[in-house]
């Protein structure tokens, strides 16, 4: 296993390759300008954060054009990608004046765009931003949810991949446990 000391003067690539040992999904995060302008962006940064009250996580790069989208909007949605949407993620990965040009969608909570055929959509209105280095952290409250069947597309160390079910061993009995618990 490699070891890195950070300590102030590293580029950033190191880190970058370690992160990126870690899988994550991939979805694309919507929004409406108070203007009326769709925004998007792709990011693997979405996380839960709490059950109740129903909170989501994600971050954008301060320096990103849509940050003052984002910011003025007060509201976002998250779309899980399906397996088959590699596209989908390099569109909105990619800077282009209209990212929405010939897409379907629909109109989510605040106006954000609703793209059709994802995994999965969060419909939420930001409750906070938090300032973290480089980043600029949204939490949101989730009003509306939708989600279907199928295959993940999922991220790492730079590749797109799927997740394959492990032939021994299963988390299902764990989860059953956790899920439980919260009851």
């Amino acid at each position: 296993m490699k070891q890195v000391l950070l300590d102030g003067q590293h580029d950033g690539r190191q880190l970058r390759n370690a992160l990126g040992r870690f899988p994550t999904g991939v979805t694309v995060i919507t929004t409406r300008t108070p203007g009326g302008k769709m925004e998007g962006l792709t990011a693997n940064s979405f996380s839960a954060l709490s059950l109740d009250p129903p909170l989501v996580l994600w971050s954008i790069n301060r320096k990103s054009q849509s940050v003052a989208g984002f910011l003025a909007s007060g509201h976002f949605a998250i779309n899980v990608l399906r397996a088959e949407q590699t596209d989908l993620s390099h569109r909105f990965a990619t800077p282009h004046e209209n990212k929405f040009e010939d897409l379907a969608v629909a109109q989510g909570v605040g106006g954000s765009p609703l793209l059709e055929g994802v995994l999965a959509n969060f419909e939420c209105e930001t409750e906070t931003t938090i300032e973290g280095g480089d980043h600029l952290l949204f939490v949101g409250r989730v009003h509306k949810i939708a989600y279907g069947e199928g295959e993940p597309l999922i991220f790492n160390s730079g590749r797109y991949c799927t997740a394959q079910p492990l032939r021994a061993g299963s988390a299902e009995s764990d989860l059953k446990s956790i899920w439980a618990g919260l009851g």
